[in-house]
């Protein structure tokens, strides 16, 4: 028994470690470090359960729909005011653009018209449906864009609905609505006095006259060619067309006299030397 017993002898680990393990197909080897890292490694790499989002449920589409209310309100201010040229922010124009109106457009499609002086009386301003016209030196333009001024109460509304060139120059706006420019440059002609005149003789005084009178026709053209020039380059008037005058006028109407505005400037001739010795 005693040799029996001396034989036996005392098990490893690993000896111990394998009789533990009857479903391996072979001997097992330690790990090294390298394959634990990796599983470490694995383990960290897991993912994690997200936190759940607690919020979803309380999102509201007002804030969204009142900016787009806010910006669409400041954009209709800002359009609103750059169309009425800074008259309003809220559309409350009392006279709409040339392109936002039919006959403006229409009149971009067709030639010139020619109105008689009585079809150009129907656009005066008194028929809120029509465009108001006003003619200079025989050419028409459309003058709706300042109803304020050339409609119905304005300070200009007598050169509505006809040709006033003559009134552009004497100022005599009531008096003066028609296109006969002969006799204006009456207004810038000194009035004949014999007290005054008999300083100069018959010759120098018919010269003077006629180069008096070559001034006064210049100061008249220029006077009315600023108004001519004004309503042809701007285009706050769109260009309508041109007034269509009977044959033989202005002569087969008697010439107007100087109204009483234009005649008031009128002065006598200075005499010679008294103007040397004022200044």
């Amino acid at each position: 028994m005693a040799n029996d017993s001396s034989a036996v002898r005392r098990r490893t680990p690993e000896e111990t470690a394998l009789s533990k393990a009857p479903d391996a197909a072979g001997p097992v080897e330690p790990e090294d470090e390298k394959t634990t890292a990796s599983k470490a490694a694995i383990k960290k790499s897991k993912p994690r359960p997200k936190a759940k989002i607690e919020d979803e449920d309380d999102y509201t589409p007002w804030l969204d729909v009142l900016r787009v209310i806010t910006f669409l309100f400041f954009a209709s201010c800002g359009l609103s005011y750059l169309i009425s040229s800074g008259e309003t922010f809220f559309w409350g124009m009392k006279e709409s653009p040339n392109y936002m109106k039919m006959d403006w457009w229409k009149s971009q499609f067709r030639g010139p018209l020619y109105l008689t002086p009585a079809e150009l009386a129907a656009f005066d301003g008194s028929d809120p449906s029509k465009p108001i016209y006003l003619a200079i030196n025989g050419t028409i333009y459309d003058v709706s864009a300042n109803a304020r001024t050339y409609g119905p109460g304005g300070s200009y509304q007598y050169f509505a609905g006809c040709d006033a060139s003559r009134a552009y120059v004497t100022g005599c706006f009531a008096e003066d609505r028609t296109p006969d420019m002969r006799g204006v440059e009456d207004m810038y002609l000194p009035l004949d006095d014999p007290a005054v005149d008999r300083h100069w003789t018959k010759a120098q005084l018919d010269e003077l006259r006629a180069a008096e009178r070559e001034e006064a026709l210049r100061r008249v053209h220029e006077g009315l060619l600023h108004w001519v020039n004004f309503f042809a380059s701007n285009k706050k008037y769109p260009f309508v067309g041109y007034v269509r005058r009977p044959d033989g006028w202005p002569g087969t109407e008697p010439v107007r006299r100087l109204c009483d505005v234009a005649a008031s400037q009128r002065k006598p001739r200075e005499i010679p030397g008294k103007e040397t010795e004022g200044a």
